[in-house]
């Protein structure tokens, strides 16, 4: 510790008395300790000794102990000797009180679990005379040195805050960006607190539109990121609030505030809503443990709700129609890789593409794949007719799908959905949308003529007779096929179609849906959920109950 410092315990509780005026304060109480009667001083850490195997109780408590008591008293030296990666250790714990001005931090340990060590933070934040409290709760794991064989904190951002990264610091100063009141398209106020899901587009819409809104910045604590989620700030401490500027997007308070209840029946769940005649966002919402925006920038199969696209590829070719008898076998080989249908189930002889389309059948479209004779089709389409993959400039980032050319068997396996494709909810959303309008219109969130920004425009519609029968086998999807029971309680002119997409390493396949009803269409996933019309269904249904 510093020069100065004095270490007491007193009756099991141990405080830092620091030897520079206004930092340090570290209560350690005896779920760690253990207890101690009496008093005792002390100015440096006990000695660590080299051992072989798993930490000791003993280790863990020592070690944390060390360290904490060494961060809150400032000591940026002492705390990084006592981690696995001094280098990267001991410029975070100084920037926590030369960056993020920490004066004063009392850290509280809480009973160990293993070798892990939670712990609470009180900083006293002060800049420019003002002060306020940033309180939060993290943990520290204390691992064996590889070389040393010592006890030592396992480094990692996340030690100092919670949402800390390797790309992110904390800072304290005039907020990089002013605020901004976001508002839905009837003037409601959106906020992180009432729509949860919206925290990370709210942090990208203030970072790229704060200062064109009009605000003014005020005085802030925020994680400061270098890359990531849109590389935008995120507040955790307002010193001095700032004047917003009010800033319209595409959202609706009502469909969103539905999302926000929606994804909350399924952990790893996200849904997006659209306006199919013009491409306006409603509602984003995801139900996560980290703060991933996964229904934006997700990449993952979305199952047979890719089936949209192929069967407007096919209907293009002429190699089907709605009403055109078409094969659906049980099984069906192509190139060495074997697919069947869901339980293996099969069509009787003369069923028409409706049909398979409504009860999901894979081998009807994989059986057609010499017939298109051409590998790259099917990304075609999705690019020139669906607008997947072409730059979306939504007002904030996105991925915007890819369906990568392919041979053989992976070929086979992207016309169901699966393979080498990669899709978030707002890419199905928009495909569900673009299939009900007949043409493409990128998604936004924020009205275009706020930035005059360049929108993503497809280079053709859905053929007329196309776009027709497309919506009339998502119709008979929506109310005789596998979308029935979840679109049941949906009213007006709707269609839908499910998906389930294998993932490697899980037990159980994604669920994914996406269903329109009149002038909206949403898309959801749910992370292990099974068949789409079980998880992600109803999901959809309750979202487009909100138009």
């Amino acid at each position: 510790m510093r020069s100065g410092a004095k270490v007491a315990v007193v009756g099991g509780v141990f405080t830092v008395v620091a030897g520079v005026v206004g930092y340090g304060g570290y209560n350690l109480w005896n779920g760690i300790t253990g207890g101690t009667d009496g008093v005792t001083t002390t100015s440096a850490a006990a000695p660590r000794k080299a051992g072989s195997g798993p930490v000791t109780a003993e280790e863990v408590a020592g070690t944390a102990k060390d360290f904490l008591a060494a961060w809150a008293e400032g000591d940026e030296a002492a705390a990084g000797e006592l981690t696995n990666d001094a280098a990267t250790a001991t410029p975070a714990v100084a920037g926590f009180r030369k960056d993020a001005h920490v004066s004063k931090a009392v850290i509280t340990s809480g009973t160990p679990v293993g070798p892990k060590v939670p712990f609470t933070v009180d900083a006293t934040v002060t800049y420019e005379g003002r002060t306020k409290h940033l309180k939060y709760a993290s943990e520290l794991t204390v691992v064996r040195g590889v070389t040393t064989g010592k006890p030592l904190v396992d480094w990692a951002p996340s030690v100092i805050h919670p949402k800390l990264t390797d790309q992110s610091v904390l800072r304290t100063g005039e907020a990089p960006d002013p605020p901004v009141l976001a508002v839905d398209r009837n003037g409601v106020e959106l906020t992180a607190e009432k729509y949860p899901s919206l925290a990370p587009v709210l942090d990208q819409l203030r970072e790229k539109y704060g200062s064109e809104a009009g605000g003014k910045p005020g005085i802030e604590t925020w994680i400061d990121s270098t890359g990531g989620e849109g590389g935008a700030a995120r507040t955790l401490l307002t010193l001095t609030k700032g004047e917003p500027g009010k800033l319209r997007t595409t959202l609706d308070a009502d469909v969103q505030a539905a999302a926000e209840q929606a994804v909350k029946r399924y952990a790893e769940s996200s849904v997006v809503a659209i306006k199919p005649s013009t491409g306006e966002i409603r509602a984003v919402a995801n139900n996560r443990e980290d703060a991933f925006n996964a229904a934006l920038k997700g990449r993952q199969a979305p199952g047979s709700t890719m089936k949209i696209v192929t069967a407007a590829m096919l209907l293009e070719k002429g190699l089907v129609s709605a009403d055109r008898p078409t094969p659906c076998p049980k099984n069906v080989m192509y190139q060495s890789r074997t697919f069947h249908n869901l339980n293996h189930f099969d069509l009787p002889e003369g069923s028409t593409f409706k049909e398979s389309f409504k009860r999901s059948c894979n081998t009807a479209l994989i059986k057609l794949i010499d017939d298109v004779g051409d590998d790259a089709a099917l990304g075609k389409t999705a690019r020139d007719v669906f607008g997947i993959g072409l730059n979306w400039q939504t007002g904030v980032a996105t991925e915007d799908g890819s369906v990568p050319e392919a041979t053989g068997g992976e070929a086979a396996a992207q016309y169901i959905g699966q393979g080498t494709i990669q899709m978030n909810v707002l890419n199905v959303a928009s495909i569900t949308a673009t299939a009900k309008n007949g043409s493409f219109k990128q998604p936004v969130i924020v009205p275009r003529d706020l930035d005059d920004r360049q929108i993503a425009t497809a280079s053709r519609s859905l053929e007329p007779s196309v776009a027709q029968q497309l919506r009339e086998m998502m119709r008979a999807t929506a109310t005789s096929g596998t979308a029935a029971k979840a679109m049941s309680g949906v009213g007006g002119d709707k269609g839908a179609k499910t998906g389930s997409a294998e993932v490697g390493g899980q037990a159980d396949s994604n669920s994914w849906f996406a269903g329109f009803a009149d002038d909206l269409a949403a898309a959801a996933v749910v992370q292990s959920g099974g068949h789409g019309g079980d998880a992600a269904g109803p999901l959809v249904a309750s979202v487009l109950n909100a138009r």
